[in-house]
């Protein structure tokens, strides 16, 4: 039905949903326990080095979701550069030596389109993602993007409608807030 790396995107339905409207979400664990997934388009306003005192170059902080939204996670295409990183994809990772990457961020050796920050994670216990999906929230796609970072966060649930095709069509170009209509 879904596995790591699949990524899933929000339904019209779920557009009053404060946390997840209009959202895509690449899901990075999927196991007997639950799901993990990152927010791939809510940026912050917020820099890395808005809340790490080490870092010395602004990188764009996401909305990762929900859960633990004082944590800092982030998603890598780095894992020659990154030890420890655990794999969601064979192209991308998650995790891994911080200190490694903070210095690779600091000497201009890491890139944002090598890696997303996120504060918190979207997370689904054992089972609840299916009933969310059997309710028509979501639509599971297999990531087919070379590197999915580098992803515009404005467009890419709208870049999904459209693929979804039909019905969804009309609800890529309607604006997020209906009342400006």
């Amino acid at each position: 039905m879904f596995e790591k790396g699949d990524l899933l995107i929000a339904k019209p339905s779920l557009l009053s949903d404060a946390v997840f409207s209009r959202v895509v979400i690449l899901l990075a664990d999927n196991n007997e326990t639950g799901t993990v997934g990152f927010v791939l388009n809510k940026p912050l306003d917020l820099s890395l080095c808005d809340v790490i005192d080490a870092v010395s170059v602004d990188f764009t902080l996401y909305e990762g979701g929900p859960v633990e939204k004082n944590n800092l996670f982030y998603v890598h295409n780095r894992p020659d550069l990154i030890p420890q990183s655990v794999a969601i994809t064979d192209t991308l990772f998650w995790g891994g030596d911080f200190e490694v990457v903070v210095a690779l961020i600091n000497n201009n050796t890491l890139k944002s389109n090598q890696i997303r920050f996120f504060l918190g994670y979207s997370g689904w216990d054992a089972g609840q993602l299916k009933v969310e999906l059997k309710q028509d929230s979501w639509k599971i796609m297999q990531n087919l993007f070379p590197n999915i970072l580098e992803t515009s966060a404005a467009t890419i649930w709208k870049h999904f409608m459209q693929k979804l095709g039909d019905r969804y069509v009309l609800w890529a170009n309607a604006p997020s807030d209906p009342s400006l209509n």
